[in-house]
Formats: C-alpha cells, sequence, structure tokens
C-alpha cells in the first residue's frame, strides 16, 4: 500500500442559504390503520404558496403526506405533492423526515393546538425533480428543511445545503 501524501486540501464545510418558505394547507387526516410499527394516517395538500429570491409560486393541491405516528408519539412524514413556479415551471417534491419532541408537546400538536417550534424537532429532506430548464440545478442539490405545524397548515423553510 502506498504510503498517502500529504493533502493540503479539506472538504467543503457545509453551509446552508434559504431557498424558500412555503405554507402547505392540509385537510384533515384520514386514520388509515393501526400496523405493527404504529399508527397509519393520509394527510392531503390542498394547496399554498412558497416564497424565495430564487423561486416562489404555488403549491399545487392533489399530493399528500403519508405519515406513520410511532408508538412514543413521533411521527415518520413521507409527503409528495407538486409546485409550480411563477413562471409556470413544474417541480416535483418529495419530502422525508421527523416530528418529534417530549410526550406532552407531541399530545398537543395531535390535539391541535399551536405549539411553539422551538419545542418540538421538525426536519425533513426533500428531493425535487424538474425538467424546467431555469431550476434543473434542484436535480443536483442536497437540501434540508426545517418545519411547524399550524392547525391545517405547515410552515416549512427550505434550505440548500452549500
Amino acid at each position: 500500500m502506498e504510503k498517502e501524501e500529504a493533502i493540503e486540501f479539506q472538504p467543503a464545510k457545509p453551509a446552508f442559504e434559504l431557498l424558500f418558505r412555503a405554507t402547505v394547507n392540509l385537510a384533515a387526516a384520514t386514520h388509515i390503520s393501526k400496523v405493527p410499527l404504529g399508527e397509519r394516517m393520509f394527510i392531503p395538500i390542498t394547496g399554498g404558496l412558497f416564497k424565495g429570491e430564487k423561486l416562489s409560486g404555488e403549491v399545487l393541491s392533489g399530493g399528500g403526506d403519508w405519515q406513520l405516528i410511532r408508538p412514543d408519539g413521533s411521527t415518520i412524514l413521507h409527503a409528495r405533492y407538486t409546485i409550480r413556479t411563477n413562471d409556470n415551471a413544474f417541480i416535483y417534491i418529495e419530502n422525508k423526515g421527523i416530528r418529534a419532541g417530549k410526550p406532552d408537546v407531541l399530545a398537543q400538536l395531535a390535539r391541535g393546538d399551536i405549539v411553539d417550534p422551538a419545542k418540538y424537532y421538525f426536519r425533513t429532506v426533500p428531493q425535487f425533480e424538474t425538467g424546467a430548464p431555469q431550476y434543473v440545478w434542484l436535480n443536483n442539490i442536497i437540501a434540508v428543511c426545517s418545519g411547524m405545524r399550524l392547525i391545517n397548515a405547515v410552515i416549512i423553510d427550505f434550505y440548500s445545503v452549500i
């Protein structure tokens, strides 16, 4: 085995750049069934808006969040939906993550109470797909989100990892 040479370079240190803030409107949850890992639910997405420096537009109705509520009260999130930019480009988003916290906080969220997002963990990792030439760069980035739950909506900040 060859001896490693001293390398002067270091991996880039990740940083975050806000892409946009989305307000995603939700319909009432459908409780699907208890399953071995918890309870399956479906939350329809009914629309919404997003706004950022590089792209803004609307969240289209027709998507949804297929959730698994685990026995500890935390929620595994798996949302799929489409956004349309103000310049009429369509972008598909698949967003996976978790919402977790102390049992009393999760119980408040489950009742539909508005809770300070600093009291719970709501993070997701979106993946974007688009053929729109002005947004193909979204196909090749890693992004993370931080969210908060409202009564009939979620507010999600999307960050590009740079």
